[in-house]
């Protein structure tokens, strides 16, 4: 269950942005502009019952985005929580009252924690419930027959309010130790006293507000994880639970479940159950495996959707049933207006993608390139050809790989390091093609009588293998390119057609590489290897003990060595020997990258804790504050005259105009 649960948001690293317990739509402003690539993760989508068309999307970053236009464009509304760890399953509003909002939150950082958010003004502000502060919440619910009572599931328990969440009760006696790891909660739509919960062993029921609770597992199999339970709105009889094991149908409360035929066992894992609004014989299952429909009440089951699909929640318009929007890992939001015959992304302005790198085309800086994480069959590689006003994926060959790093070469190809080898894009090809083939000369040696004298004869022969690792960095110069990776560092000085390397002086992991000249420099996760003859000889660098994830490596033309890491930016001045720890302007720690700017001779720098672009013109020496984004920073380049930046959650983001002359190398000048 919990590796189902993490599925998508367990490859992200977090760090915190020291941005307040809960901020809103004001948070946004001033901002650098989100240029995409749309689409991304999306945890779950609430609809305001009073207007339909205002839509809250939920994300597995604290932020909630927005719509006024029935899920057609988005816009982002506020931010929940101190860091970016929330993960918002689960927004409901009063139907009585929709200015009151809930949000219920857990931490992928820390997965015993989370909050239960509350707005009085339609979400414009948040605070976290201090009843439930601390809670991991993995379910919520408002009665329907009483807008004032509230129903959570936590980890340790379930928790009802009578006050619309000013004042909480635990209603699972502790005595039950079963009724724990909460995934699901329903109410009876007509009985707010009578509750299903749903946890990772089962589901339990109260009939009288908690006070006694008995199992209702008859017919399902047993140690089914419950994802989702609901009741339907005209008759609390029927009560639909889905499970590991398949989807359950109990047609006397919960007495008595059996197993839906028509869901095929790959599509077990079904995350959620939605009831048409309209037609309560319309019943939606999102799965792992794509979206099912029932319109008999689950005698028979249909898949609508594209079996890739990882449907995460489901809306379905209570006017018009035939609007139905998903909630998806990737894919972000997809929508039908036919009733889920057919579906397209609707992701105008949802951004919320982990930009690992960005490139510019040296011959049209109007062409960008962005590669992207954790999106797999949806991610790989985007370009835009009117700068980042619109994308569209480039990622035929990849294989649904991630994309750690993208370098151009000088015959105008485009070469990504991936989670598992090298491609290379030729100039306008359409689809990648797989350069990893490492080739090793090993050497043995043999006996031989020579006459009457034995001698030893040395045979060189070459050893064929596949560069399959992950790639963390590429380093592309006109004499020989450089790939940092999991298995080693390797070299090629014929583009690719073939590497040579591997592991190096007993370091296997590498996370980058630079060369100037005959300088070279790999970067371990602790340490820099050093290279001053074109990486004939390497000798261990000296950095300090307490580096514990280095994240990239740079070089001045000065032959000055920069590194970015978790504990801060440190320089050295004599190959690696000695080490200053850069403090004169740069944050002492969380430095996510450091590059030098060619066109305007200058050292920047990024951060994972705050967004702004730090500028040295000393070789590193003293910083100085340049432009703030708005956004945690993981690099960034000159592109066209202005800065743009990759981040760790909300995709590419761009300078405004008016603001960048700070980003040329003089003012007016351009990439």
């Amino acid at each position: 269950m919990i590796s189902a649960t993490l599925r998508s948001i367990s490859f992200k690293w977090l760090m915190v942005l020291a941005v307040g317990l809960a901020c809103a739509t004001t948070m946004w402003a001033g901002q650098w502009a989100v240029l995409g690539p749309d689409g991304g993760d999306v945890r779950s989508l609430s609809y305001d019952p009073s207007n339909p068309d205002h839509i809250f999307l939920g994300t597995n970053t604290g932020t909630i985005f927005f719509s006024n236009d029935g899920g057609h464009s988005w816009s982002r509304f506020a931010h929940l929580g101190s860091g970016d760890d929330y993960v918002l399953d689960h927004i409901a509003i009063d139907p009585q009252n929709p200015k009151h909002m809930y949000a219920a939150a857990w931490s992928v950082e820390n997965q015993q924690a989370g909050d239960l958010f509350r707005s009085h003004d339609g979400g414009k502000t948040w605070q976290a419930l201090s009843g439930m502060h601390g809670k991991s919440i993995r379910a919520m619910a408002i009665a329907a027959s009483d807008h004032k009572v509230l129903t959570a599931g936590a980890l340790d328990g379930v928790y009802r309010s009578t006050d619309s969440g000013d004042n909480w009760q635990r209603i699972s006696s502790a005595n039950l130790s079963d009724i724990k790891n909460i995934e699901s909660i329903a109410v009876d739509p007509k009985n707010p006293n009578v509750v299903y919960a749903g946890t990772w062993h089962l589901a339990w029921k109260t009939d009288d507000g908690g006070a006694s609770w008995h199992r209702v597992n008859k017919g399902m199999i047993d140690d089914s994880d419950v994802f989702s339970v609901i009741v339907d709105s005209s008759n609390p009889s029927v009560v639909f639970a889905s499970a590991c094991s398949g989807i359950y149908k109990s047609e006397n409360a919960g007495e008595l479940f059996h197993k839906i035929q028509g869901i095929p066992f790959s599509a077990r894992r079904t995350r959620v159950l939605k009831q048409d609004p309209s037609n309560p014989n319309i019943v939606y299952a999102g799965t792992t495996e794509g979206l099912w429909k029932t319109t008999d009440l689950g005698q028979t089951w249909k898949r609508v959707s594209n079996p890739e699909t990882v449907v995460n929640d489901v809306l379905v318009d209570p006017r018009n049933s035939q609007r139905v929007l998903l909630a998806t890992d990737r894919s972000g939001v997809m929508a039908s207006d036919d009733g889920a015959q057919s579906f397209v992304a609707s992701n105008h302005g949802y951004t919320h993608r982990y930009v690992s790198t960005i490139v510019a085309d040296k011959n049209d800086s109007h062409t960008i390139f962005a590669g992207v994480v954790n999106d797999k069959e949806q991610g790989g590689v985007f370009t835009s050809h009117d700068g980042g006003q619109h994308w569209m994926q480039k990622s035929a060959g990849l294989g649904g790989r991630d994309v750690f790093t993208l370098q151009p070469a000088a015959n105008g190809a485009l070469i990504a390091g991936t989670n598992r080898g090298v491609f290379m894009l030729d100039h306008n090809a359409s689809e990648w093609r797989p350069i990893n083939t490492v080739i090793n000369e090993k050497t043995s040696s043999r006996t031989v009588m020579k006459g009457k004298k034995k001698t030893t004869v040395a045979t060189k022969t070459a050893v064929r293998s596949v560069l399959d690792a992950k790639v963390n960095d590429l380093e592309v110069t006109p004499k020989r390119w450089l790939a940092a990776t999991n298995s080693g560092l390797f070299t090629t000085s014929n583009e690719g057609k073939s590497w040579s390397g591997g592991p190096l002086l007993g370091n296997q992991e590498f996370v980058s590489a630079q060369a100037s000249g005959d300088l070279m420099v790999a970067a371990t996760r602790t340490n820099v290897l050093v290279s001053n003859d074109g990486g004939t000889n390497w000798k261990q660098g000296h950095l300090t003990s307490f580096v514990t994830s280095l994240r990239n490596v740079a070089i001045t033309p000065d032959g000055q060595i920069l590194v970015a890491s978790r504990e801060g930016a440190f320089r050295s001045s004599d190959a690696g020997t000695t080490w200053e720890h850069m403090l004169n302007g740069l944050p002492d720690k969380n430095i996510s990258s450091v590059s030098y700017d060619e066109a305007a001779k200058r050292l920047l720098a990024t951060s994972t804790a705050t967004g702004v672009v730090f500028e040295s013109r000393d070789s590193g020496r003293s910083w100085h504050r340049g432009p703030d984004a708005g956004f945690p920073l993981r690099q960034v380049s000159v592109v066209h005259g202005r800065f743009l930046a990759a981040t760790q959650f909300d995709g590419v983001i761009a300078q405004p105009d008016h603001e960048a002359e700070s980003a040329s190398a003089e003012p007016g000048s351009s990439e």
